[in-house]
């Protein structure tokens, strides 16, 4: 069995890590079963820092397609058009795809229109605002898929309200946690915790990457003034990206007295960010998948936005959704700060097995 796993961009190579390495075991023990890498950007893209697949212990991708376009619907005729080369001169019997980028549903329909088994990684997440590309992205991809891999009951339950039929659907678990699981013990405390003197379980990370907030001032100005005055003398440290870091200075710059605490710093490396993060007294972000390592690794999470594609956080783990709400950001902020945090836990299944669980799926699928 050839399979395909196909990446859209850096943070789907986190998601897909341990299905490399499961494959890569499978074929060590004797079964028929190989896999290429095939990225959708360029071999030299700069999000890819050296040291991503060593952190990952994975091989950097066989084929990049050389994508580069910032207008989704070019990109996706232009991913379209370098993938279905791709398979057509390299003999794939199931294409892997992740998450729910212009670029991953290009895949899947290139996929599918070759008559290839098509499996969808992280499947039947949903926000219900068909207003946002990725909602569509996602329904296109689960709709065409062969096999839906769900990270827990959430999921199931959407592929299922949508139509799915039920022998396509694996409640794998959550692939990140197999990422964290494998890496706990390489993470490494990054240097800046010296430079600025953090303590363990003393300090709080802050991180920002959706442009609806950036591109807000007002917006943006409220929450970080609610945020740093709840904070009391708990440093909050922010490995911010430059359009971040840019918005974010402009308000500090504004009342420095205000955000004395607020330390921002270079983004850091998995390794160096995952022992960050696992090590803090809480952290507040909009990433949905900061707020799934979170919740794997018990730390309270505050999550600025209205909605979580894993529902499980909320409801068994530790992360809290507060919106763009500056008032309630506050609330779980003081909650936070006073060690009055709900009680929480790990959901189910995701427990760093989910890699094994896609291998033997596709192993008894084949066998069929």
């Amino acid at each position: 069995m050839n399979v395909c796993i196909f990446v859209g961009a850096r943070p789907n190579f986190i998601k897909i890590a341990p299905i490399v390495r499961a494959v890569v075991k499978a074929k060590a023990e004797g079964k028929s079963v190989s896999h290429s890498l095939v990225y959708a950007g360029r071999e030299d893209d700069p999000t890819l820092e050296p040291s991503l697949f060593d952190d990952l212990q994975i091989g950097r991708p066989d084929v990049c397609l050389g994508v580069e376009c910032k207008n989704l619907n070019e990109l996706t005729g232009q991913v379209m058009s370098a993938f279905e080369c791709y398979l057509q001169e390299h003999k794939t019997d199931v294409v892997i795809v992740v998450d729910d980028l212009a670029s991953t549903m290009a895949a899947a329909i290139v996929a599918k229109k070759q008559g290839i088994r098509l499996a969808h990684l992280v499947a039947g997440t949903r926000s219900f605002d068909i207003s946002m590309p990725k909602e569509i992205n996602r329904l296109v991809i689960d709709g065409l898929s062969d096999l839906l891999f769900t990270a827990g009951i959430g999921g199931n339950s959407a592929a299922t309200r949508e139509g799915a039929e039920s022998s396509k659907i694996y409640m794998v678990g959550n692939i990140l946690m197999d990422t964290l699981r494998f890496n706990h013990q390489r993470f490494a405390r990054p240097a800046v915790m010296d430079s600025l003197g953090l303590t363990e379980k003393r300090y709080i990370v802050f991180t920002l990457n959706r442009k609806a907030i950036i591109g807000n001032d007002d917006e943006l100005r409220a929450l970080l003034v609610s945020m740093m005055s709840h904070t009391g003398d708990i440093p909050v440290v922010a490995p911010l990206r430059q359009l971040a870091t840019d918005a974010v200075q402009r308000i500090v710059n504004e009342n420095p007295l205000l955000f004395e605490n607020l330390h921002i710093v270079e983004p850091l490396d998995y390794l160096h960010f995952g022992y960050l993060t696992a090590n803090a007294l809480g952290v507040v972000t909009d990433s949905g998948n900061v707020a799934e390592e979170a919740t794997f690794n018990t730390v309270p999470c505050i999550t600025l936005n209205s909605y979580t594609e894993h529902i499980e956080t909320v409801k068994v783990g530790s992360n809290v959704l507060v919106g763009e709400d500056p008032v309630l950001l506050g609330e779980e902020m003081a909650r936070m700060v006073d060690g009055k945090w709900k009680h929480c836990g790990i959901p189910e299944r995701w427990d760093g097995r989910s890699a094994e669980r896609i291998v033997q799926t596709l192993l008894e699928c084949a066998a069929k």
